[in-house]
């Protein structure tokens, strides 16, 4: 029973890191049908922002809380510099940018701060641990459970019960018919952008909290697992994006109680088989979003 409860918070944990993450992505997919490929430097700004703010006398909380407004800005930025020039004449030249977007936050942290890791500050309940039924299990963990269900509680709420949530469902669901009808297109992609952002500034405090570092390319492995878990899930769906983030955390956890010592290195591979085993049963997703009308 104690294996099992130390496994049950393992996949909560990591799962909900993994779908605060693919909410973050598939938000704007739904609305623009575009990956923004520069979503993972939105977590390298708001480690690298609070690595900055370390000498300060600031509390933790409030190098946080700028950590991840810096996030929100980035992500903004991201639609102004990267998407609103160019998502009128290709996808090609959106991916283009997209990427070229996260290469130029990349090579700025490179130029401007350090190719070598960083320490970012982090505050000592990261580090503790927790004694309960008969477990210990890192503070950091838990405080990733709560964290998770709260906003995706308000998330939830926010998409169905607010005047913003219905106009970013009517959006994504037909964007042509939701300008006609009255909705800021431009303020509604800004706004997707922006939550995109807080999302991912919030991960970025997990994701660095267990690492205890950034890097410039910090970004590339929580970008991987967002568009994993939103392939999984289905491209189009919010709770699609929420049920294959915990999917993957899943299978992921799963494989690291499972496999030998000697095949944890290959825990990857393992790992992207049985995504294509999902893929081929399902190969739209779990869960499918509403249908589409045009984008323009």
């Amino acid at each position: 029973m104690t294996a099992y409860i130390q496994f049950l918070i393992d996949v909560l944990s990591l799962g909900g890191a993994y779908a605060l993450m693919a909410l973050g992505l598939v938000i704007v997919y739904g609305i623009l049908r575009l990956v923004n490929f520069a979503y993972g430097e939105l977590i390298m700004v708001t480690g690298y922002t609070m690595f900055l703010l370390g000498g300060s006398a600031l509390p933790w909380i409030v190098m946080a809380a700028i950590g991840v407004l810096m996030a929100i800005l980035a992500g903004i930025a991201t639609d102004y510099v990267a998407f609103r020039p160019v998502r009128a004449k290709s996808v090609t030249a959106v991916l283009i940018t997209s990427f070229a977007f996260s290469t130029l936050l990349q090579n700025a942290a490179l130029l401007f701060i350090s190719p070598r890791p960083r320490n970012v500050p982090l505050p000592d309940i990261f580090s503790e641990t927790v004694h309960f039924a008969g477990i210990v299990t890192p503070a950091r963990n838990l405080i990733t459970i709560a964290t998770a269900v709260i906003l995706l509680a308000v998330f939830a709420w926010v998409m169905k019960r607010t005047v913003l949530g219905i106009a970013m469902r009517a959006a994504a669901t037909h964007f042509t018919m939701a300008r006609m009808l009255g909705v800021p297109a431009n303020l509604i992609i800004s706004t997707a952008f922006a939550i995109s952002g807080f999302l991912a500034g919030i991960v970025s405090l997990f994701w660095i909290g267990r690492i205890g570092s950034v890097v410039p390319g910090i970004g590339l492995e929580p970008l991987l697992v967002a568009f994993i878990a939103t392939v999984i899930g289905g491209m189009r769906s919010l709770q699609g994006a929420v049920l294959g983030g915990f999917l993957l955390a899943f299978i992921d956890t799963g494989l690291n109680y499972s496999l030998p010592q000697e095949l944890l290195k290959f825990r990857d591979a393992f790992t992207f088989s049985l995504v294509i085993l999902i893929l081929l049963w399902r190969p739209a997703g779990l869960m499918k979003g509403p249908a589409s009308g045009q984008r323009t």
